[in-house]
Order: structure tokens, then sequence, then C-alpha cells
């Protein structure tokens, strides 16, 4: 069996916690900002937790992150 690789571009995009949460970052934060609140543009800054079915496509992609 081959040495388990990383996905780069998956690892580049998500975190993952130290209690094994995964985290990434929200989208819609690009354009058309205009007609959002400010309350609304600041949470999307924050980072979202990741679902149960992603989290379980990302193990396969960073094999040694988790």
């Amino acid at each position: 069996m081959g040495k388990a690789k990383t996905k780069k571009a998956a690892a580049k995009r998500f975190k993952v916690t130290a209690t094994g949460r995964v985290l990434r970052k929200s989208t819609r934060l690009n354009h058309l900002l205009g007609k959002m609140s400010r309350r609304h543009k600041r949470r999307l800054g924050m980072p979202s937790e990741v679902t149960a079915k992603q989290r379980k496509n990302l193990k396969r992609m960073m094999p040694t992150d988790f």
C-alpha cells in the first residue's frame, strides 16, 4: 500500500481543531455586499463547521490530520 498523501487543495481550505472539529470559511462574502447588514457580513467572516457527510470525505482527502 502506498503512502497516505494529503490533498493540498483541501488542506488550504479546511482546518482541523484540537478537538477534531473541521472548520471552513463562510461563503457569500465576495460581492453584492451592500444589501447585507453589517451584522450579517460580520458573522459571515467567522468560520463555519463542516457537516458530518463532508467530514467523512475530508478524512479521505486529509488522512494525516484526523
